[in-house]
């Protein structure tokens, strides 16, 4: 096949992308359907080692696949403007456009992706582009506000600036010289003009036309491309499979396993399957016109996950393959629970208060794990539940799977005007420990709406209800179901400027029980994974650490060092590290702080460039601060300095 590392693309306005490309040999004489996968992430270095596990097996089987670089991120031209804009879309129907024309191709495009490319194909596949007809899109979401990294339930996720921080840092490494002569030219025109995105996803705390822009829930019924939604449960975006198959148009199936952010043939939790095989059927299907009958595959197949003592390091997850021919189903129905006074399962009169404390959310484990680190996963829910306002069913006589969204109605009130209820669905096990099902959490002033804050009347009781995240579980007999509830989730999520109290006086427990048996399913087990040959040159170290100061202050410490490495296929050495301090005084909500500290490195032979980020942000009664200071050197010199600071109201 032939195989380009900077293959170029022409865009409308003259910018050139650079793509890297593998064309099966027959596609000069017989055209080949394309598959495009579309990412900021540096192909010559970011997401090399993983685009080598698909795209050149991908072309062995007759498809031309293209790995492009957006415009502004590793060796395309142009610059980065912000995630999912309208550049950005515009930008994938011109590419996909161009490839539709080429003379290698038959005319058919698809698109695959996880995270930002699993959104982006979703995005563009909404506006329909002729030549796009079929998607395979990981990790993703239907909605930007509720259901990305930025806000849950209205409230600010930890992980805003966090990402905001990894954003700036991914992107502040020049091109391969290689590859560009201009590298330091473009290279410092990026960095002058990188735009503040901590400051700007802050400032739009509300469900505004920033957040609709690119939340494909607005146009479900623009799809004509057949989308598969793939997603794993120990991942933050476990919505988009059932979402789109209760509202979007065309032909939709969604697969949710038991695996972390990564594809599934290189999760770092088992069971991995073949997602090599099960895409080379969509693709031959859709982009092909083989009648393979992957149209008739179930609409639905979901990994029932099996009770298991928690584990934030979990290797295996035990459990079983169902298949549901529709979704909704008609074998899952909704089973409600009433609460009483610490009880679920039998509503009555009771009043409890849940007072704001700030140590509740050291379980919660990583909002999307990567397979970093000493243990992402959510550990024993019991340090976090002894703080918290439970409410325990009865020991279950029989088991019980759950397959859907639980949800969550309460008759509260605050006697603040702001105020914010998170609720975790649990699996108090036999042995004592308590395992995380499911969460959910909502700001009270978005109890009416996303699109706008009201606050709260003090001491005015409200009725609010929301959803938790989808999952598939198994609770064997013997184990009890647990409703835990709290007002701060610290560093989960921000808390409120100032502490207030809930007083919760009824409310119940919705949840989604499968009583069907469901088609048992199986995919294989995927192929031995191809490896770049590579050289590590500084072993890499992790750490995770909470450290409870005497003067009351609370601090946890992630350090994460990827060591340094050299390809021996391309001669990049790449080396990065991150440093995330989290803070909080126990009796200050609006003392919440963060700062993380990220270094990146590339180079070859004698030549060096590295780039540091420091971001920090801070809460204050009603405002968070936000302070960013970018720098770069080319060798020992030092060639760009910025700093950056915005006060932004809550």
């Amino acid at each position: 096949m032939k195989h380009e590392m900077d293959f170029g693309i022409p865009l409308p306005d003259g910018t050139r992308l650079s793509a890297r490309v593998w064309i099966p040999d027959e596609a000069e004489s017989e055209p080949v359907p394309a598959i495009l996968e579309y990412l900021p992430y540096r192909k010559s270095d970011g997401t090399i080692d993983r685009d080598d596990t698909m795209h050149p097996w991908f072309a062995e089987q007759g498809y031309a696949c293209l790995r492009v670089d957006r415009r502004g991120c590793g060796d395309s031209e142009g610059l980065y403007d912000d995630e999912y804009s309208e550049q950005e879309l515009q930008d994938g129907e011109d590419i996909i456009a161009w490839i539709a024309a080429q003379p290698w191709c038959n005319g058919n495009v698809g698109m695959q992706g996880i995270s930002w490319g699993g959104f982006n194909g979703m995005q563009i596949a909404a506006r329909r582009p002729e030549a796009l007809k079929a998607v395979i899109s990981i990790g993703t979401t239907v909605n930007r506000y509720t259901d990305d990294i930025h806000y849950k339930g209205g409230i600010q996720l930890g992980e805003n600036p966090g990402w905001a921080a990894t954003a700036a840092s991914w992107f502040s490494v020049p091109a391969d010289p290689k590859l560009r002569e201009d590298w330091r030219e473009s290279w410092l025109n990026r960095l002058e003009n990188a735009p503040f995105v901590a400051e700007r996803w802050t400032a739009h705390s509300d469900r505004d036309a920033y957040w609709e822009h690119g939340s494909v829930c607005e146009s479900y019924d623009q799809f004509e491309a057949a989308v598969l939604v793939i997603g794993g449960q120990h991942d933050g975006y476990r919505n988009a499979m059932a979402a789109m198959l209760e509202n979007a148009s065309g032909v939709v199936q969604g697969i949710m396993g038991p695996w972390i952010h990564k594809y599934p043939h290189i999760s770092t939790i088992e069971p991995r399957i073949d997602y090599l095989g099960l895409a080379l059927r969509w693709w031959d299907r859709w982009l092909k016109g083989i009648e393979n009958g992957a149209e008739d595959d179930p609409a639905y197949r979901a990994y029932v996950m099996d009770s298991v003592r928690p584990d934030p390091a979990l290797k295996e997850r035990p459990g079983r393959w169902i298949g549901l021919p529709d979704w909704p189903s008609t074998d899952v129905r909704p089973l409600t629970l009433g609460l009483g006074a610490g009880s679920l399962g039998k509503a009555e009169p009771f009043q409890a208060e849940i007072e704001t404390d700030l140590t509740i959310g050291r379980a919660s484990g990583e909002y999307f794990p990567f397979g970093f680190g000493p243990g992402e996963l959510p550990g024993d829910q019991s340090v976090d539940d002894a703080r918290s306002l439970c409410f325990d069913g009865a020991v279950l006589e029989e088991d019980m799977n759950l397959i859907g969204a639980p949800e969550v109605t309460l008759t509260l009130a605050s006697d603040a005007e702001c105020g914010q209820v998170i609720a975790r669905l649990c699996d108090v096990r036999p042995d004592g420990t308590v395992a995380l099902i499911s969460l959910g959490m909502l700001n009270l002033q978005h109890r009416n709406g996303f699109d706008r804050k009201e606050p709260m009347v003090p001491g005015e009781a409200v009725t609010v209800s929301f959803r938790l995240d989808h999952s598939a579980y198994r609770l064997p007999k013997g184990h009890r179901l647990r409703l835990a509830l709290c007002s701060s989730y610290w560093p989960y999520c921000w808390p409120e400027g100032k502490a207030f109290t809930l007083t919760v006086t009824a409310g119940a427990l919705n949840l989604p029980v499968y009583e069907g048996m469901g088609q048992e399913i199986a995919f294989d087990a995927p192929p031995p994974v191809p490896t770049r040959d590579s050289r590590q040159l500084r072993e890499g170290a992790e750490s995770k650490e909470w450290i409870d100061h005497q003067d009351g202050r609370i601090e946890l410490i992630i350090s994460g060092d990827q060591g340094r490495r050299e390809d021996q296929g391309t001669g990049l050495i790449t080396e990065q590290a991150v440093t995330e301090r989290w803070t909080i005084d126990r009796d200050d909500p609006a003392s919440a702080g963060v700062e993380f500290t990220w270094s990146r490195g590339l180079g070859r032979g004698n030549w060096g460039v590295r780039t540091e980020l420091i971001l920090r942000m801070r809460g204050e009664a009603e405002a968070f601060v936000i302070e960013q200071e970018m720098r770069a050197w080319d060798g020992d010199t030092l060639v760009f300095e910025k700093s950056e600071e915005a006060k932004v109201p809550r």
